[in-house]
């Protein structure tokens, strides 16, 4: 070593462990809610998602004019199928990892199979607006499955008008059916049992991947099971391409299975499983429109009165801290 050397190096001085003061840690982002043009963005998303939902119920109801319940479900599920797994080759999407095909079984038993099956069944039975009503308990089912899966915990107020929401459509339903429940109302409400596991799994695999490719796999997974269903039904159903069944199954499956659900989960991952969930309060007064335009269904001094109730409730859940 030369001199130099030992005359620019510097001297180091010992220092007891008890007098070194702790480090302090380097400062970094505050965890702090998500900006305003991507909450902005992702209510829409979702509204664009329960728009297209709402149209599900006519559309099947147009579907089963000349096709069998068994052969829609199965076809609409096909079909979905056949789309989303033309996207994903197209885009070399890469296939899902390891830990997700657990998740995405689940979105594919709520949401493919599930909810179109046990819905299309009531629908043989209850009018639309009848089953839109009782669906419109799914956004308070929803935000319960997202407590328990997610750990959420929304705010007093936010579970105070989700409630309120939900008694109100309870009212109505109770109101429309005179007091008893029928076959109908069990298939319904299995529905929502199976589809808002479906979408709060969905929501929450919708922040590890994109939403489209959620609902894009959930569907390929699922189209052995469809494939062998329509082998199965076809032959023992009724199949007749109208204009109104031809249009209901392809809506069906392209509009509300596919492009619906696609924008839907991207919604979710934006602004959270239970807000989104929310939204759908709007769903059931938005089919007794379609219902009363497309189908010719009459529509009760109830609903307007019924769509104001539902309208407020929505407003408090979208304002409540979650």
């Amino acid at each position: 070593m030369t001199a130099q050397d030992s005359a620019t190096r510097p001297t180091r001085i010992a220092v007891p462990a008890s007098e070194t003061a702790p480090p302090t840690p380097a400062p970094g982002p505050t965890p702090g809610p998500a900006p305003a043009g991507t909450h902005r963005a992702g209510t829409v998303m979702a509204a664009l998602g329960v728009t297209a939902f709402s149209l599900t119920f006519p559309s099947t109801a147009w579907g089963l004019e000349g096709i069998g319940p068994w052969s829609f479900v199965t076809l609409r599920g096909v079909l979905a199928a056949f789309v989303a797994g033309s996207a994903l080759l197209a885009l070399r999407v890469v296939v899902p990892h390891r830990r997700h095909w657990a998740g995405l079984a689940v979105v594919g038993a709520g949401v493919v199979v599930g909810f179109p099956l046990l819905t299309t069944l009531a629908l043989q039975t209850s009018t639309t607006a009848h089953a839109a009503v009782v669906v419109g308990l799914l956004p308070l089912t929803t935000a319960v499955f997202s407590v328990l899966r997610t750990g959420a915990r929304p705010s007093r107020a936010f579970w105070a008008a989700a409630l309120a929401g939900a008694a109100v459509v309870i009212a109505f339903t109770v109101q429309q059916s005179g007091g008893a429940l029928t076959t109908a109302d069990l298939y319904l409400f299995g529905a929502l049992l199976i589809c808002a596991a479906g979408y709060t799994e969905g929501g929450r695999l919708a922040r590890e991947m994109p939403g489209w490719q959620v609902i894009g796999w959930a569907l390929v997974l699922c189209l052995p099971l469809n494939v062998a269903g329509a082998l199965v039904a076809l032959p023992h159903e009724s199949f007749h391409l109208t204009g109104h069944s031809t249009a209901g199954l392809l809506y069906s499956a392209i509009g509300s299975q596919f492009l619906g659900l696609v924008v839907w989960y991207r919604g979710m991952a934006a602004i959270g499983v239970p807000k989104a969930s929310q939204l759908q309060l709007a769903q059931p007064l938005l089919t007794l429109v379609w219902s009363l335009f497309l189908l010719g269904e009459h529509l009760t001094v109830a609903a307007p009165l019924t769509a104001v109730a539902v309208l407020a409730c929505i407003a408090v859940t979208q304002r409540a801290r979650g």
